[in-house]
């Protein structure tokens, strides 16, 4: 690890404690703050992704509170390379983007121009409205890239700024005019792009620790020229430092120091959508797990589950856990515990230690899914799955 102040485990604990799991923020607006977003999906067979990572920072979170925190103007959604909740504080750095949409690049559709003038006029008479608000004339239609046209341009609307999601209902975006929703105290004003660029490394940095470029630009088309030149002029100014791991340069900010908190024994269950995850090289690299969500691979190709959930364990990835809630019997299924050697200790047996941790964990993910019990379903350790083949109730 060439001109690297601290070893890789010593950067391992520094991502944990960047990232909100060793020394967790002290409310949601300041988990969202040191995260920089929170990635939005759809998928309801447990609790939503983005409810789940900040449960992962926030042991007291209920979904509730994010919706409070959009009411008030804490936090705002858009898009950052997947669509996300991002700290209103950022809100000027969005708008480098939603310039380029303006200019003419093409998000998904080409835009309808009469129709978001349509679909604007009724925002501004009528007040916030959905896609189902709207008249459509073809009553069956495909997936999202089929949308209807209403639907399309309240999409083009909202990726180029002129209207904001007030809120979901039933995760249904409520839309409005963007100077009715955005408090007046924001800052407006458009980022160059050395500001952008700038704002993009300083938000992973803080989030992270350190980074390549390529992770700091991040499915971000057209950036990474400017990305590289500004990095090139913090660190002509001193305001970053770099080493090389694995044939890779990482940047870091010279004033960061090690961890002081330990990972204790402690297991996190982590979403698919989760910051840590997200970056399948960069996990790879440092955790040597390679990981990838199946809900989009063919049942017969899958190989952990539809969706299975990474199990870090203090600072290793040592499994994987498929899960589904069963809403009417209160039931959290782990319908496929898949461990990795790392998992278990000298004798061959897995860890006394990890299990503990990962019963702890278990529990207070069923709590946090309305469940009052949960059961192993299957597991590629026979002892392990012995012993938790009955249905495990929670303590009062």
């Amino acid at each position: 690890m060439k001109n690297s102040p601290f070893s890789a485990q010593e950067w391992i604990h520094i991502l944990l404690r960047q990232q909100g799991l060793l020394q967790p923020p002290v409310s949601l607006d300041a988990a969202v703050q040191q995260l920089g977003y929170v990635q939005i999906d759809s998928i309801n067979v447990v609790q939503r992704a983005h409810h789940h990572v900040l449960h992962s920072r926030l042991s007291h979170y209920q979904p509730q509170m994010l919706d409070d925190a959009i009411a008030s103007g804490q936090v705002f959604e858009y898009w950052a390379h997947a669509a996300a909740y991002l700290p209103m504080a950022d809100y000027r750095f969005s708008l480098y983007r939603k310039q380029q949409l303006k200019q003419g690049e093409l998000h998904w559709h080409e835009p309808d121009q009469r129709m978001m003038a349509q679909v604007l006029a009724r925002l501004r008479q009528e007040g916030p409205l959905t896609a189902a608000d709207f008249n459509d004339e073809v009553k069956s239609r495909g997936s999202w890239w089929d949308w209807k046209p209403a639907k399309k341009a309240l999409e083009q609307l909202f990726m180029q700024g002129d209207v904001m999601a007030l809120r979901r209902d039933n995760f249904q975006k409520v839309y409005d005019l963007t100077e009715r929703v955005l408090p007046a105290t924001v800052d407006t004003r458009l980022p160059d792009e050395a500001e952008f660029c700038r704002y993009l490394i300083l938000r992973y940095l803080q989030a992270h620790g350190f980074g390549t470029a390529t992770q700091m630009g991040y499915l971000r088309k057209n950036i990474k020229a400017a990305l590289q030149t500004e990095l090139n002029h913090m660190l002509e100014q001193g305001e970053l430092a770099q080493f090389s791991y694995q044939g890779k340069m990482h940047y870091f900010l010279p004033e960061i120091t090690t961890s002081a908190v330990g990972t204790g024994n402690t297991v996190w269950l982590l979403n698919p959508f989760d910051n840590v995850l997200i970056q399948r090289e960069r996990l790879k690299q440092w955790f040597n797990f390679d990981y990838q969500i199946e809900v989009y691979v063919p049942a017969e190709k899958r190989r952990f589950g539809y969706y299975s959930l990474a199990i870090l364990w203090q600072t290793q990835m040592v499994g994987r856990v498929d899960v589904k809630a069963d809403r009417a019997s209160k039931t959290l299924l782990l319908q496929q515990l898949t461990l990795e050697e790392s998992a278990y200790d000298s004798l061959g047996l897995v860890s006394s230690s990890f299990i503990e941790a990962f019963v702890q964990a278990v529990a207070a993910y069923t709590r946090f899914n309305d469940c009052v019990r949960w059961k192993l379903v299957s597991c590629n350790d026979t002892l392990l799955k012995q012993r938790y083949r009955r249905l495990q109730y929670l303590q009062a």
